[in-house]
């Protein structure tokens, strides 16, 4: 069995890599076969990680890798922001349904993080077949994308997409001009954020791995990335994008391109953006889709108002809410109580529920975890988490980005795989405390 356990082990959280990417469609068709299932249904990447989580404690206490564990100060941060949630959820209880949707999305990816990051210190070897699965989501999230520009849009009907589940497709503030595409995943916009990485994994491999069989696969990603971002029509994930393959140009190039070039570039930048905001009110395509803000509407639907009204809102209840207003009071969770509250600011989100302690450990998890990918930037791998997640970090500025459980997962999933490579704080692997 003790050679069995880690495989075991690897198995969950390696599928759950791979299956997470067709969560929405699995979820959607399955439950329409078995509806009285549906709840079971859509947590069962809650379920394998609950049990993969009691398997690696008997595997890190036959380990004896406690001692290793309690070295490392992002493991005590991750104890206190699990454990201010969990007494938040007794002390500010709001019902048993929204309750535990709330603990699922609040700390799914945590959770996850922390099984690939404690798995991986222990058995580094098994790094190849995280990567692997990553690639293969990677595969079948674009694939389908770029095909969905051949097919119908609403084409997911046909296995359960509708209003009463997840909408087949969606527009820009319902200009059928302009359809918005899901592939695989909840919704155009968090198949924005997922493309982010998809984007910067290509141009990563396409700078540092410059040989010519490499720079055709490199474009051919890049290419068909580009695609999938343009046709999910997502403003925030447009900027992120932007801002991640700035940086993977800027990591791979700024030594090697003089500093005046770099200065032109940013001009450049600046008036490229003064134009486009020029253009904005009388170019009717860049009204629609960079501003939202279509003539013909009459006024009538407004995106840009309702994001604002929203940040409004949810900073005002954060100054006035120390403690938030319980786990689950806010977004898809909250709709299974009698308040519904949408908040579109991933850091408003975490404040209303877990209050500004669990926003600021929320916020210190975020900055160790990027500090220290910051430090393998030379690797492709490295390089693609850390520029991607500072593009995911200003999604979240607009948008709760780590509430969309395939975003959340597959990222901090890879973030683990990163980390776990080397020792920033005393812990090591198993194979590094028997020599």
């Amino acid at each position: 069995m003790n050679r069995r356990l880690p495989a075991i082990i690897v198995a969950i959280l390696v599928g759950i890599m791979i299956l997470i990417v067709l969560h929405a469609p699995m979820s959607v068709g399955l439950g329409v076969i078995w509806p009285d299932w549906a709840l079971i249904i859509k947590s069962w990447k809650e379920i394998a990680m609950v049990f993969a989580s009691c398997c690696l404690v008997v595997l890190v206490s036959r380990k004896r890798y406690w001692g290793a564990l309690a070295r490392d100060r992002l493991f005590w941060v991750i104890i206190a922001y699990t454990g201010l949630v969990g007494v938040l959820a007794m002390l500010k209880y709001i019902g048993i349904a929204p309750t535990l949707a709330g603990l699922m999305i609040d700390l799914r990816y945590v959770l996850y993080f922390a099984l690939v990051y404690t798995l991986l210190r222990l058995y580094p070897h098994y790094q190849a077949h995280f990567l692997r699965a990553g690639l293969i989501g990677a595969v079948i999230v674009i694939g389908f994308g770029v095909m969905q520009l051949f097919l119908p849009h609403d084409i997911l009907r046909h296995i359960g997409y509708s209003v009463d589940t997840i909408a087949p497709y969606g527009t820009v503030d319902r200009n059928y001009d302009f359809i918005r595409i899901n592939s695989t995943l909840r919704g155009p916009n968090p198949l924005g954020a997922y493309t982010i990485m998809t984007l910067v994994a290509a141009i990563s491999y396409g700078v540092l791995w410059q040989r010519r069989r490499h720079t055709w696969i490199a474009a051919g990603a890049t290419i068909a990335s580009v695609i999938v971002l343009w046709l999910s029509y997502s403003r925030s994930a447009a900027i992120g994008a932007l801002i991640a393959v700035g940086i993977v140009l800027v990591v791979r190039y700024w030594s090697r391109i003089p500093k005046l070039t770099w200065a032109g570039i940013g001009v450049g930048l600046i008036i490229a953006g003064a134009v486009v905001l020029m253009l904005g009110r009388s170019d009717p395509f860049i009204s629609n889709v960079v501003f939202h803000e279509d003539p013909g509407e009459g006024g009538m639907i407004d995106s840009n108002e309702a994001h604002v009204d929203s940040l409004a809102s949810g900073a005002w209840r954060m100054l006035t809410q120390p403690w938030g207003g319980g786990i689950g009071s806010t977004g898809s969770a909250s709709l299974l109580s009698d308040q519904p509250l949408i908040i579109e600011n991933q850091y408003l989100f975490v404040a209303h529920e877990t209050g500004w302690l669990g926003l600021g450990l929320f916020v210190t998890l975020s900055y160790m975890v990027m500090y220290r990918l910051w430090r393998y930037r030379r690797s492709v791998l490295g390089l693609t988490v850390f520029a991607s997640g500072v593009g995911l970090i200003v999604i979240g500025l607009l948008l709760p980005v780590w509430a969309d459980d395939t975003v959340s997962i597959v990222w901090w999933g890879l973030a683990a795989v990163v980390l776990a490579r080397g020792d920033d704080d005393g812990a090591q692997t198993a194979d590094q405390k028997t020599t």
